[in-house]
């Protein structure tokens, strides 16, 4: 097992750094705003994926959760996990870890592999926690999730007002699709 991940570690690494440098490169000078507090304990639990301009592990994603759990040592432990390529589709399952860069928690580095921290900004978090926007500064992948496989129409659009209004091309974004079966359905 060990023996075949290591490749993938390795190309995941080189893309994220490729991707790191030439996002310096290209990033606008617009420094990418964050909301002003997060409040990490609150923050902490499961997150579906609405809609996103995904990386390339998560194309085709379905039923995308983000969970995030704060460590003793203040790190986040996150479990991000999907069907690929449809809802029957196998399991996909990462573990990367998070690391508050500044006061307000809303800038963090999530390193999926030592030693490479990944630009993460939380730049939209409504009021009662249930809906949120993760931006990098490079513009090049946004995600939109909520505490609920599904929100508003309504909502939706507020949130893609967000992500257009802070540099992103709004056409990029694709909806991840969600259906969770009731106990009853199963």
């Amino acid at each position: 097992m060990l023996q075949r991940l290591i490749p993938f570690l390795a190309i995941l690494g080189l893309s994220g750094l490729v991707g790191t440098l030439s996002g310096c490169q290209t990033s606008p000078a617009t420094p990418m705003p964050t909301v002003t507090q997060v409040d990490l304990p609150r923050f902490m639990g499961d997150w579906y994926v609405i809609a996103n301009i995904p990386t390339f592990i998560e194309r085709g994603a379905h039923n995308a959760v983000e969970s995030y759990r704060l460590d003793t040592d203040g790190s986040i432990a996150t479990t991000f996990r999907f069907r690929a390529d449809g809802f029957d589709g196998a399991e996909k399952v990462y573990h990367p870890r998070g690391f508050v860069q500044d006061s307000s928690n809303a800038l963090w580095g999530m390193q999926f592999v030592w030693p490479i921290k990944a630009d993460y900004r939380i730049t939209f978090l409504n009021p009662d926690y249930s809906q949120t926007v993760i931006a990098r500064q490079a513009r090049d992948y946004v995600w939109i999730m909520a505490r609920t496989p599904s929100i508003s129409d309504t909502d939706y659009a507020t949130l893609v007002r967000h992500v257009g209004a802070l540099g992103y091309d709004v056409n990029q974004l694709q909806k991840v699709p969600q259906h969770w079966p009731s106990a009853k359905e199963q």
